[in-house]
């Protein structure tokens, strides 16, 4: 019997990168899960790539209405929650010379202010324990220029996942922070006017890892299935790197 058989999850994010491996992962594992992103074609699409036992509801984690609308549907299909896998992301390139408001607040927003309320919402549901995994970044710890914005906010994400893993200990729930480093996702590519840039940041990215490549998806997906399953019983309130040794050595 797979450590998650039975199991519900939510995964935000779920529609590309890790969000969608770590579901096609859950599923394989004996899960149902609950995906939600921005636009719907690509959820449509990861649906159909992720086969049975997924649901997709589309919505903004920035959105408070959005995350409402989500768990009312995860109530009415599955009555609970288990894991919360809060991977969605936004990452745009600004110095503290050009940043915008704009950019703070959507920057914030999704990587923040999302992760906060996606936890806060799921928890109603979570009536029998379980996991939650916040998304953070090796950043969180680097000092890397144009990502300032992007690096306070994971820095703060794994903040809190140290305050909740003590506030929701009582009721049996634990909360990791799962921190990739560069890893194969369209989060790169949208950081680029064109592929020539994206894959020269690819392999300077490489070049700095100390196993000379960036992940792959899946890879973060096995770490975040660690984390959710009962393998981690006893690991609550760690930062997991899953880096290729970039931020370690």
């Amino acid at each position: 019997m797979s450590n998650l058989n039975g199991k519900v999850a939510v995964i935000t994010g779920g529609s590309s990168g890790i969000g969608l491996a770590t579901a096609k992962r859950f599923v394989a594992e004996g899960a149902h899960v609950f995906i939600t992103g921005r636009r719907q074609a690509e959820l449509d699409k990861a649906k159909a790539e992720i086969g049975g036992n997924v649901t997709a509801v589309q919505g903004d984690v920035a959105d408070l209405a959005d995350l409402d609308r989500l768990y009312a549907q995860v109530k009415a299909e599955k009555g609970v929650v288990d894991i919360v896998f809060a991977s969605a992301g936004f990452i745009e390139h600004a110095q503290i010379f050009d940043l915008s408001e704009a950019h703070y607040d959507k920057t914030l927003d999704i990587n923040l202010k999302g992760v906060v309320f996606t936890v806060q919402k799921a928890l109603p549901l979570m009536t029998r324990g379980g996991s939650i995994i916040v998304v953070s970044s090796i950043i969180n710890v680097k000092g890397i220029p144009a990502h300032g914005l992007y690096g306070a906010a994971k820095a703060g994400v794994r903040s809190l996942a140290r305050t909740w893993a003590q506030e929701l200990k009582g009721r049996g729930i634990r909360v990791n922070t799962l921190s990739p480093g560069a890893t194969e996702t369209p989060i790169i590519r949208g950081q680029f006017d064109n592929d020539e840039a994206s894959d020269a940041a690819k392999a300077m990215f490489a070049s700095m890892t100390p196993l000379g490549r960036i992940g792959r998806p899946e890879e973060l997906a096995a770490a975040a299935f660690f984390l959710a399953s009962d393998e981690s019983s006893y690991v609550t309130g760690i930062d997991l790197p899953v880096d290729g040794g970039l931020a370690q050595v």
